[in-house]
């Protein structure tokens, strides 16, 4: 049964500056991470959690770019929305920007740069949708936290303190670019203020729910894998790892037409249609692959 009552967002907004010059004629989210573009990892996330209603925000030079490449959603079982960041001015904002589209349900956010692998995910995607209160955030161990938001656990693992970049980090714990919040999202958004560097900062959010007492705390752990592809190195190591995967098991990772189908959210007419538009790449031969299999 889907869940329709939580809304998906991807944040595919940013000027890609670190990764220039490439971005220079093409938005960092549509950049391919070896066989597919980078957004469609993150749609598989929303996917995998059962999230059919999804809206995307972009540029406004780069929305018909990605309306070239993901239509309404059809293609994928679910729906589509698009709407404009005009200035980066913070990942919070998204829940401003896309607040006709939440409505008055849950919504996850996830970033447009972020991919997600693990035999675990899946429950632990399950287990944050399932919560009708408070917000879920995904922690994982990296060996750099000073660059990202980190969480501090008490001695019975629940999160107690939340630092955006901190010079001395006060564990090993960073907070991933993939959140789930309850309907009190929108009202949380519009009371926080700019920060330092002008933006809306997430951060601020996930404290507010800290302080209530409603934040939970997903771990990543051994088996997992977040990989931000920012960066030029971190953009190549996310290409290699699918790549390494993809060549060894003779699956797809992050293929929202064959999940679509597994979903039963397309029929095997509808997938064969889709394959047959790209034979030549190999891509839809596996998408034939999967119906004779």
């Amino acid at each position: 049964m889907v869940d329709m009552k939580r809304k998906g967002i991807i944040l595919a907004g940013g000027k890609g500056s670190r990764l220039s010059p490439i971005t220079l004629g093409v938005c960092k989210q549509l950049l391919p991470i070896y066989d597919k573009p980078m957004i469609f990892y993150p749609l598989v996330t929303l996917m995998l959690a059962g999230i059919r209603e999804i809206l995307v925000i972009t540029t406004p030079n780069d929305q018909k770019s990605f309306q070239t490449l993901l239509g309404d959603g059809t293609n994928f079982g679910i729906s589509i929305k698009y709407a404009i960041q005009r200035e980066p001015k913070g990942l919070a904002e998204a829940f401003l920007i896309g607040a006709k589209f939440i409505g008055n349900d849950q919504v996850t956010l996830i970033l447009g740069d972020n991919l997600f692998y693990g035999s675990s995910l899946v429950s632990q995607l399950k287990d944050a949708d399932r919560k009708e209160e408070g917000a879920t955030v995904f922690a994982y161990p990296v060996r750099d936290p000073e660059r990202y938001g980190v969480i501090e656990f008490d001695k019975d693992g629940k999160g107690i303190s939340i630092e955006e970049k901190p010079e001395n980090p006060k564990s090993k714990f960073a907070i991933t670019g993939l959140y789930f919040y309850d309907s009190s999202i929108i009202e949380k958004a519009a009371k926080i203020t700019p920060s330092l560097r002008g933006e809306l900062e997430i951060t601020d959010i996930n404290l507010m729910y800290l302080r209530e007492h409603k934040l939970d705390v997903e771990v990543m752990g051994r088996g997992m894998a977040w990989l931000d592809t920012g960066t030029f190195d971190s953009l190549h190591e996310a290409g290699s790892f699918i790549r390494t995967i993809e060549n060894r098991q003779g699956l797809k990772l992050g293929c929202p037409e064959e999940l679509a189908w597994k979903q039963g959210w397309i029929n095997d007419k509808e997938l064969e249609d889709i394959a047959k538009k790209m034979l030549k790449s190999g891509y839809g031969e596996y998408l034939l692959e999967l119906l004779i299999t």
